[in-house]
C-alpha cells in the first residue's frame, strides 16, 4: 500500500466517525510563540484543547510537520536510523469532549488491525507508568496480553507540544517488523529497526504553566 493510499484511508475512516477532515495549518504557527515550528498535528487545535477556541466536532488531519529543534527534535537521529525525520507528515484524530481514552485506543486498534489488516501479534503497547486507566482497557478492552504491554515515565510516555501548553500521558503502539531486524521490545532497551512506533495517542489533560506545573 502506498503513502498516498495510507493518508486518504486514515482521513475517510475518520470522516466516516463523525470527524472533520481539516487541512494541514502552515509549518509556522500563528499567535503562538511558545514554538518556533509546527511540530505535531494538535498545534493548530491548541485553543481548542485550551477551552479559548469551540469546535463543533471531532477532526482529522495530514499535518506537515518540523522537528528541528526543541522538546520533540529529531535532529540528531537524522540520517542515523530509518525512522526519523526533520519533515514529515502527522496522521491524527482529535477529540474535543466526544471520547478520550477508551474511544481513541478502540479506533487506533479497529484502524491498525481491520482497515489496514495488521495482525494483532506484530503489534506491541507502552503506556505511561501511572496511567492505570489506559492499561487496564487494553488488557481487558482490547485483549492485549501484559508481557505486550510496557509501562514507562515521563521521558517516553508523556507528550507536551512545548515547554508550556497542553500536555498529557500518552500511550503509543508499535509494530515488530521481525527477529531478522535488530532492537529489544519497547520498555526493555533500544528497540532499534525492529520495534517502530506507528501510533501515539496522547491524553490531553494538564495545561503546563512557565513554571512546569
Amino acid at each position: 500500500m502506498k503513502l498516498a493510499e495510507i493518508r486518504q484511508k486514515f482521513l475517510n475512516y475518520f470522516e466516516s466517525k463523525n470527524h472533520e477532515i481539516v487541512n494541514s495549518s502552515d509549518l509556522i504557527p500563528h499567535g503562538d510563540d511558545s514554538i518556533l515550528f509546527t511540530n505535531a498535528g494538535m498545534v493548530q487545535f491548541k485553543d481548542t484543547f485550551l477551552g479559548l477556541e469551540k469546535r463543533k466536532k471531532s477532526a482529522t488531519s495530514s499535518q506537515k510537520c518540523l522537528r528541528v529543534g526543541g522538546k520533540h527534535n529529531d535532529l540528531e537521529n537524522v540520517g542515523f536510523t530509518t525512522r526519523h525525520q526533520t519533515f514529515f507528515e502527522m496522521l491524527g484524530n482529535f477529540s474535543f469532549g466526544e471520547y478520550f481514552k477508551e474511544g481513541a485506543i478502540d479506533y487506533a486498534w479497529e484502524f491498525l488491525t481491520k482497515e489496514l489488516n495488521i495482525p494483532e501479534e506484530k503489534l506491541f503497547i507502552t503506556v505511561h507508568k501511572n496511567d492505570q486507566e489506559s492499561e487496564k482497557y487494553w488488557l481487558e478492552n482490547i485483549g492485549i496480553k501484559q508481557e505486550k504491554i510496557a509501562r514507562l515515565g515521563d521521558e517516553d510516555n508523556f507528550w507536551s507540544m512545548g515547554e508550556t501548553g497542553p500536555c498529557g500521558p500518552c500511550s503509543e503502539i508499535f509494530y515488530d517488523y521481525g527477529e531478522e531486524f535488530e532492537g529489544v521490545m519497547p520498555g526493555e532497551g533500544d528497540t532499534g529497526d525492529r520495534y517502530v512506533e506507528i501510533w501515539n495517542l496522547v491524553f490531553m489533560e494538564f495545561n503546563r504553566n512557565t513554571k512546569g506545573d
